[in-house]
Formats: C-alpha cells, structure tokens, sequence
C-alpha cells in the first residue's frame, strides 16, 4: 500500500537525507535502492514508491546534489568584476573536505549522465546555468578594464569553467600534487594570464588575482 500524501511528504525528506548519505559513502557508482533502503532500514519495495525506476532515483539524487552544492556556504563577493569572478571559482574548488566531498560525488555522476541523453542534457543545463552566472562579473570585468576590450565574455566563461573543472579533476585525483594552495595559485596565475597587466588596466583597479 503507498503511503498516504501526508506520510508521503514527511518521510521524503528522510529519504532524501538516506540517498545524500549514500552518495556520499559510495558515490552514483553505489547508488542503488537496496543501498538507499539499507541506510533507511526499509524495505526496496517501500522505496519503489518515490523511485519506481532507477533513473528516478538518479534524477533525484542530481537534484538533491544540485541543490545541496547551491546551499553551501559561500565566500563573500567583494569588489565587482575579476575579484567576483575569483571568489567564485574558489567556491567551486575541492579546497575543504565538504568541498572535496561534494566534487567527488558530482565527478561520480558523469559516468551515467553520459550513458543517458536525458541526463545529459540536464548535465549540459548546469554548465549553461554555471558559465550564465559568471559572464556579468566577466563583463563588468572587461568594461572596468580589467580585460581586454575585444574580451568575449561568453567565450572566457566558457574557458574558466573548463579551466576550474579540469583542475577539480586532477585535485581529486591527485591530491598531494594539487593541495589547497597549488590550487589557488594556479587559479590565480589563470585570472591573471586573462587580464591585462596592472599598469595597463591602471593602478587603482583591483588586481585580477589575490
């Protein structure tokens, strides 16, 4: 029997807390009902009612991942432009075990996203959700002259991202190559190899970097 609407909605928030901790202890590759029924002490059958399918599990737990990396704690944007910019790709590095954490699982998902157009096309939504927030700072960065002024925001959006993600993927791979302060530097050396030098973009703008 399903449960009634009330029950429904009160134990799925349990459910979702269940599907975090599996993803978190053995990632998308793990991710299974009998796991998450194994964390919840229930029954597959009980849990066929919010994922009568394993892709609805899936897509569940993308957007509980979605949703948790959305509100995570975040550093403060300050001076507009590539300062804003830096502040956000430090929010997107694996520089804290939360952080790591959290990379580790979205990195996990990429397997079965791209067995599946579906998921594919929401993976490739995120990244056009990503690169959309940070082309105004890019803008704002070029128009305070920062960069360049031929400087195509959305092409150096595209390009940060890729730059950040990749360094994600080796920080996670890597960890004693890429520590924390090996990941700022490069990012810092990154935003910078994009701006036009100091004297150049005038000595009372901020600096691109640190």
């Amino acid at each position: 029997m399903p449960p009634a609407p009330g029950d429904r909605e009160a134990r799925r928030k349990d459910v979702s807390e269940a599907v975090w901790r599996v993803l978190a202890d053995k990632g998308f590759g793990g991710l299974t009902l009998r796991a998450v029924a194994a964390a919840m002490k229930v029954s597959t059958g009980m849990l066929m009612h919010y994922f009568p399918t394993k892709r609805a599990l899936i897509t569940h737990a993308l957007d509980l991942l979605e949703k948790r990396t959305a509100e995570r704690p975040r550093r403060a944007r300050p001076a507009v432009g590539l300062a804003t910019v830096r502040a956000m790709l430090l929010d997107i590095l694996p520089l804290t075990p939360g952080d790591i954490a959290r990379n580790r699982i979205w990195v996990s998902s990429w397997d079965l996203s791209l067995a599946d157009d579906g998921l594919t096309a929401q993976q490739a939504a995120r990244y056009t959700r990503l690169r959309s927030t940070l082309r105004p700072h890019l803008e704002a960065a070029r128009d305070l002259g920062e960069l360049p002024s031929a400087a195509d925001p959305d092409q150096l959006a595209a390009s940060v991202v890729a730059f950040t993600h990749g360094l994600v993927v080796q920080a996670l791979f890597d960890p004693d190559r890429f520590p924390e302060d090996v990941q700022i530097t490069m990012l810092d050396d990154f935003l910078a190899s994009t701006a036009l030098p100091r004297s150049a973009a005038g000595s009372s703008r901020p600096a691109a970097g640190r």
